[in-house]
Parts: C-alpha cells; structure tokens; sequence
C-alpha cells in the first residue's frame, strides 16, 4: 500500500503528517502512527480499497448539512455550497439549507474584554485552591476559603483571583484528586462546597503544616455533606428545583454515574468501561432501574452539585461586592478522565482509544502523556457541539473569568493511541473558528473575560489570532527571552496578553533562584534538553546573572551584586511583571510568600507531591513581607 495514499487521507481526515517541533526542527509521522489514530477514529485504512470507501465516507459526511453552524456577525458565509450573510446581531437563529432546517450561531466579534471593565492595569493573585485556609473543610481549602481571601485581598488592590480547576472529579476515589485529571468538565468538585450554605457547620482550619492526606480529607468533607444533605429538604427549596430544571439530563447522568461509581467500585471494578454491557449505556433499561431503586443517593449528588455551585457564586459575589473589577477566574482543563463522567454520560462526543498529550519541549525532552482523552471534532460538529456550548457555559457560570489551558487545542491537540508513548502521536486538527465563535457568544453572555494559555509548541500566527478574538494570551517570566538568552524588558510585553512571574508547572521565583527544579527533575530521572544536572546548573548560573541585571535595569532591585539568598529576587520579580504594559498581571501566591516547591512537576504522578501542598498556617495577608510585596507590586500597576 503507498504511503503517499494513506498520507493523503490522514491529511483530509484531520491529521498533521508533518509537524515542527519547539526547536523549529521538522517531524514525518509514520504510516503505523497515522493508521492506528485514523482506526480509532473509526476509518478503515489496511488497504487502498479501503482508504478509498473511507475517503468517500469523509466527503459524504463533510457535505452534510450539520445542526448547528457559526458564524461572525454581519459577516458572509458558505454552507451547501452556497453563500449567505450573518445578521448583524449575535444570537440563534433558525436557518435553511438546501430544503434542510439547521440553526445558524451568530457571535459577536470579540469576547467581553478587560478594556470594556477599565482602562487601568489590574493586578491579581494566583492560588491552588485547595492550599487555601479558612473556609469550612479544616484540611484544605475550599469556596468558602476562597471567598475570605478574595474579601481580604482586594483592600490590597487585588482585582482578580486566578484558581486551580474546580472540576468535578470520582466522589468514590479520593485518591483521584489532580484537578486537570477531571471525571467531568461540566460540573463541580463537591468537596469545595461551603458546608455553611447547606446548614451545615465549619470545621476550622486544622492548621497543619504537612501535605494534605487527600484520602482522610475527602473522607471526612463527604462525610459532613452526607450529614448536611440528611437535613435538607428538597421539595421546600424552589432553588433547588430550579437548578436541577436548569441543569437538565446531564446533571441527572452525572449523578447517576456516581451511584454506579460508587456501587461498582464496591465490587472491584473501577472503571466504567469495565461495568456489566447493559451498565456501559446510560439510556439501557437495567441503567433506568438502577436509577429509580437507588434515587435517594442520586438525589444526594444532586445536592452536592446543587450545593457546590450556591458555594462558588458566593465566593465570586464576596470578591465583586469587596471591590474587585474581575473577581474569580476559574480555569478549564484541557481534557477528561476517559473513565470519568463526561465519556460515560455522552460517549459520542469523544476520542475513544486516543490519548493526549505533548511533544517533547524544554522542560520534558520525552514528551508528555496526560492519559486524558479529549471532545472529538467530528462529533462536535455532527452533535452541534453541544457538549462543547455546555462545557464553556457552566464554567464561566460564576465567575468573572475563564482561563483555557492549553488554548491550542481549540486548533489542534497532540493525540497518542492508547498504549504508545508520547512520541508516538499526531496532531488532530479542530474547529477553530466555530470554537472561537462560541466561546466569544460565551463570554459576552457571562461578561466573563478569556484567557487563553498558549505556552509551549505555538502554531504560528495562534496567538495573534486570540488577541484579535478578545481572548488574553499567557507570558510568563522564564520564557520572555531573547534568542541570546536576555529577559525582555517590560516595556516589550504584550499588552494584550496576561502577565505571570510564574505557573503551576513551572518553578517558583525562589525555588528556580536555588535550583529546585533541576533537584527534583535530577532525583526523578526527568530528561531536559539542558542535559545533566551538573549542565543545567551551569546554564542557571548564567540565567540568573542575565535575570538580576535585568531586574536591576528595570529598577525592580536595588543596586548591587547578584545575591545568594533568592528574598530580593522574590522582591523584584512581582514588581518586574507589574511594570509590563498588559491590562492584567497575575502574581502566584507562592511567589509572594517566596516558596521554594512548585504546586506540580509535570511528567510525574505520586513520585512528586502534586497538588498537596497547603499554604504556610496562619493569615496569609498578615505574614512578614506579604503586605509590603502585595502593595509594591500593585503600585507597580500604576506606574
């Protein structure tokens, strides 16, 4: 069989053949690659007659006319071969195409943006949510500990509070806690809910220092929202009826996923993919008498649903009514759990036997595989990308913002068969512009603002392309860098693209000053394309003498040799970023405390103590040089 036959096709069906790595090097994918991803998209490619039916396939399915089209307002567009105008107000609209009926999108231009807010620069603040204290949980944070911290910050001029994701995870597997992992992209964590909202008492903070023992944690919070929900009437709260009318079908699926999580986990089985066949459908009969025989704990995830969201708009109404222009900014994950919810509530709006991931970049010369899997864009576009609409809909719900990680799968994701390693994937093409446009008709709705994270592995002219939808990019410190390696002075900075010292999978200010990262990447065995451990210290060396006269051109550190303690690093820095021209500059928590350990090593799974790590006890507003860093970084906004 050619090659060249089956490239061809790969090409038609989605799949990049050739592909350039960070380094600008080009990459061939191998026939074996792009046959094992086209099966498990469902195209039968062994031989040329059956490339041949399946590009017939393609075609017919690409003619058809879908149940949902886009487009931007005002703007002209082709669809059964024919051209039309949009309207010039956003909105649905019913449509017809050759003698059949589709809705048309019709979104406006750019989504709901920082400048339509104020014309000042903003500061705000990062956090893990969980490393939060206060709230009502004791062993970690949660939407009450976040609303105090945003009441507290925003005296300080903080505008905006930047959070890990809240996404829900598997309520019957507390050892399951990483928040990119999620079982559903739709609904939330219970075990962030306020217990206070519910009737429920706080537990206070119980003050340790240690890392949080998730499975002892979330044992207990769920314990205490059982207690509540026993107190609670359902049918004497309109609000919750209302929610649960509102949220429809799929509230209904992802509670029922729960129970059967719950109930099968009992007997061994821990995925649903390993369930009974009649349990693998959630239309099946045997699915439906399970419901009705077990609708009391259904009618309890219901609730924890019911009661996390009441807990999360209270957090976003504490920031705005303390002061703050932006508020919270919840972050979306790039992919879902393929035993989660999401894939067994709706398994025909996803990959199945495809995997996620990252070509090998700077700081993971192997590549990376999340063993997530992802929303397919043949069946976005067949299903009218309702999961998608669904998806952006409840996450920026309540919030006054949402950050996209990973922006780049709007346009394109690298995708892995199950079983291959990370080097053994392709990218797959997506929608891009039907995706823009339903995220700006989002955004506008929710008066949500939209970041979009688009660091690593860039397609060219990608970023560009998200600032003239209104959509923020991400730029943080460590890769702001010329080609000979100087950091970019402030005033170079993209204005319309969010400012950061740091991330969650990045080092902090002090622990890259002192070399934890490369500690941790040399214990673990994590190959950079530095080289050893005694190669990448030697490159810090040099690094960090580029990063202090750069802070002291900046007047971001006051005058004087390169310091061995990382404290006036951990000054500056804040500082630094805040001078940068971008309408909003987000500063880690941890780089205000000036901690050493970053939140997540990517690459790792236990060998780390990812999303453990709680903030130091006490209050965070009133630590030694938190006051003094939080008001020179905001006066920095104001320069």
């Amino acid at each position: 069989m050619s090659d060249a036959l089956l490239e061809e096709f790969a090409e038609s069906a989605g799949l990049a053949v050739n592909w350039y790595d960070i380094a600008g090097k080009l990459h061939r994918v191998s026939p074996e690659v792009l046959r094992r991803v086209l099966t498990s998209l469902g195209y039968v490619v062994g031989n040329e007659p059956q490339i041949a039916e399946s590009r017939g396939r393609l075609e017919y399915e690409k003619g058809q006319i879908p149940p949902l089209l886009t487009a931007w307002m005002g703007d002209e567009f082709t669809a059964g071969g024919r051209s039309f105008r949009a309207p010039d107000v956003p909105g649905h609209y019913p449509w017809e195409i050759n003698g059949v009926n589709t809705t048309l999108a019709v979104s406006p231009r750019r989504c709901f943006s920082i400048e339509e807010i104020t014309g000042a620069g903003l500061a705000g603040l990062g956090v893990q949510l969980y490393g939060l204290r206060g709230g009502t949980s004791g062993e970690f944070g949660d939407f009450a500990a976040l609303g105090e911290f945003a009441s507290k910050a925003a005296p300080h001029g903080i505008d905006a509070i930047a959070i890990s994701p809240v996404h829900a995870l598997f309520a019957a597997d507390p050892s399951h806690y990483g928040p990119y992992s999620p079982s559903s992209r739709i609904f939330l964590n219970p075990l962030y809910a306020d217990l206070r909202l519910g009737g429920g008492a706080a537990r206070p903070d119980n003050g340790g220092r240690g890392l949080i023992d998730w499975q002892s944690a979330a044992a207990t919070k769920n314990l205490a929202l059982r207690q509540v929900h026993q107190s609670f009437d359902a049918y004497d709260h309109d609000d919750f009826i209302a929610f649960c009318n509102q949220s429809g079908e799929r509230l209904f699926r992802h509670a029922l996923f729960e129970t059967l999580d719950a109930h099968f986990r009992k007997q061994a089985v821990f995925s649903w993919r390993n369930w009974p066949a009649a349990f693998r459908n959630p239309a099946h009969p045997d699915v439906l008498r399970f419901a009705v025989e077990n609708r009391e704990a259904i009618e309890f995830h219901h609730f924890a649903q019911f009661l996390a969201a009441r807990s999360f708009e209270s957090a976003q109404s504490q920031a705005r009514q303390a002061g703050m222009k932006i508020g919270i900014i919840a972050d979306l994950a790039t992919g879902i759990d393929p035993g989660g919810s999401d894939c067994w509530a709706s398994p025909d709006d996803v990959l199945h036997g495809l995997q996620i991931g990252a070509p090998p970049d700077l700081f993971n010369a192997d590549g990376q595989n999340w063993g997530l899997t992802a929303l397919s864009p043949t069946q976005l576009r067949k299903n009218g990308y309702g999961a998608f609409t669904a998806m952006i809909e409840a996450n920026v719900k309540y919030a006054g913002g949402i950050r996209i990680d990973h922006a780049m799968g709007l346009m394109r994701l690298w995708v892995i068969p199950e079983g291959a390693g990370a080097t053994d994937g392709v990218y797959l093409r997506y929608p891009l512009d039907d995706l823009l446009r339903l995220i700006c008709m989002e955004s506008r709705r929710a008066r949500a603002i939209v970041i979009g994270e688009d660091l690593g592995t860039v397609p060219g002219g990608f970023s560009e392309m998200l600032a003239q939808r209104g959509i923020c990019g991400m730029q943080v410190l460590w890769f702001k860098r010329e080609q000979n390696g100087d950091f970019i002075p402030p005033s170079q900075w993209r204005r319309e693209a969010l400012a950061l010292t740091t991330t969650h999978d990045l080092p902090t200010i002090a622990g890259w000053w002192v070399g934890r990262d490369i500690d941790w990447r040399s214990k673990l065995g994590i190959r950079s394309f530095s080289g050893d451990k005694v190669a990448e210290l030697a490159e810090r060396s040099g690094t960090k003498t580029k990063l202090w006269s750069t802070l002291r051109a900046a007047d971001c550190v006051p005058p004087g040799p390169e310091p061995v303690n990382a404290d006036p690093v951990v000054d500056g820095a804040p500082i630094f970023v805040g001078k940068t021209p971008s309408r909003l500059v987000v500063v880690p928590v941890e780089d205000i405390y000036g901690l050493e350990e970053q939140p997540n090593l990517p690459g790792t799974t236990h060998e780390h103590p990812n999303w453990r790590r709680r903030l130091p006890p006490g209050e965070f507003f009133s630590e030694p040089h938190v006051p003094d860093r939080i008001a020179r970084f905001v006066q920095s906004r104001r320069l």
